[in-house]
């Protein structure tokens, strides 16, 4: 049987506490597909904020927690909404710095058939 579209996985995008300050850190390199779902998750002891292009607070991750964003929930391939091509990601700490933990980014893109 063969599919209209199947999922693509962009390699985990990680950076440890010691590498999350008050200035916007990139985290990992650029996509390289159109991001369908995507998931921020916050696995240091602080807050941190998430930026789309390195000086917009965009999105909070509390301490030990994950935002999940699905953009595109029950679209098809071309259809709903994405985060572009090249899009560089990046985190810093709310206020305090973390003193333990990771943060890290998992995407997902539509793919092709079979």
């Amino acid at each position: 049987m063969a599919f209209g579209v199947r999922i693509g996985v962009e390699a985990l995008r990680t950076i440890a506490f010691g590498s999350i300050t008050s200035s916007y850190a990139a985290v990992g390199s650029a996509t390289a597909a159109p991001i369908h779902l995507i998931a921020f998750n916050n696995a240091t002891n602080q807050n941190l904020l998430v930026s789309l292009d390195g000086s917009t607070d965009h999105f909070r991750v509390v301490a030990n927690g994950f935002k999940l964003l699905d953009l595109t929930t029950n679209r098809v391939r071309d259809d709903g909404l994405f985060i572009p091509t090249g899009t560089v990601f990046y985190v810093k700490d709310e206020g305090s710095a973390a003193t333990s933990g990771n943060f890290w980014i998992e995407a997902i893109y539509a793919a092709g058939g079979n």
